[in-house]
């Protein structure tokens, strides 16, 4: 079973959450509140599996909820489910560590798809927000962080696995990368085996949201 709680300001979609999850199978709802001071209190006592998070609420928003409750229980996953999918609202949501982020038009499928998809340490973006994510930087490119060595990196990932995956966000192929390092593409895609290993990324999207979320790449 998972555990989840359901943060949101709105008393009657809280309460139609907890009702339609209890229904789903392989999910215990174990609690849930209004604002985002009231979500750390009740992660703290509960310690789920599965945040799922309302982004704009009073006290504290979801977005300073979110960071609060990754650096405090990691092990904590965190849900973004909002009426919002501007663009600012997605890159801060992962930037504070959402593993998955949905609109509220998201059906019981696509909530329970997301608590066992982010349970099991991988990501899940509702389509329309990925392909919006990726549209935003294709026309303008993200702008890559330069990597410094001896930087403390997530994962474990090197100092030069960092500089490609920030290049990868760049929106850069591996040609390009290779171009950029100085280093033949069957090195890059070297690197890039071992950083999406390392990470557990199964592919470019995944690896995007992933530097973005690690400050690795942010918005030109």
């Amino acid at each position: 079973m998972s555990r989840v709680v359901v943060i949101d300001d709105q008393a009657v979609v809280r309460e139609g959450l907890v009702l339609l999850l209890g229904l789903l199978p392989g999910i215990e709802v174990v609690g849930s509140a209004g604002d985002g001071e009231a979500a750390l209190r009740l992660v703290e006592s509960e310690r789920p599996d599965v945040v799922l998070m309302d982004l704009r609420m009073p006290h504290m928003d979801g977005v300073e909820a979110t960071g609060r409750i990754r650096s405090a229980y990691p092990d904590v996953q965190v849900v973004v489910l909002t009426t919002y999918s501007d663009d600012e609202s997605v890159f801060a949501a992962l930037r504070a560590g959402a593993r998955g982020f949905l609109t509220k038009d998201a059906d019981a499928d696509d909530i329970a798809r997301a608590i066992a998809t982010v349970v099991r340490g991988d990501a899940q973006l509702d389509p329309s927000v990925q392909r919006r994510l990726l549209e935003t930087m294709a026309p303008t490119r993200a702008r890559a962080v330069p990597v410094a060595r001896g930087t403390d990196l997530p994962d474990g990932l090197t100092a030069r696995e960092g500089e490609v995956l920030a290049l990868i966000a760049d929106g850069l192929s591996n040609a390009e990368i290779a171009g950029h390092l100085h280093v033949t593409e069957a090195t890059v895609k070297t690197h890039i085996n071992n950083l999406f290993a390392k990470a557990r990324l199964r592919d470019r999207a995944q690896a995007v949201m992933y530097a973005y979320r690690h400050n690795l790449a942010r918005p030109s």
